[in-house]
């Protein structure tokens, strides 16, 4: 499964650390999810996709 987190954040001219903080993780944690190393838990993919303004299923691909 691939992730469009990096994509999407830099769309909207934001900082892994930026979004981490808005997302209550630490940037280590975005870093790890947009390189396919860690798989976010429900509730922080929702909140990732809020944040990003897109819905879970166009945050995450299935190749």
């Amino acid at each position: 499964m691939e992730n469009r987190i990096c994509e999407l954040r830099r769309a909207k001219h934001l900082s892994q650390e930026e979004l981490a903080k808005k997302c209550c993780v630490s940037r280590q944690t975005v870093n790890a999810i947009e390189n396919n190393k860690y798989d976010p838990t429900l509730k922080l993919a929702f909140q990732l996709a809020k944040v990003l303004d897109t819905t879970v299923d166009e945050l995450f691909l299935r190749n």
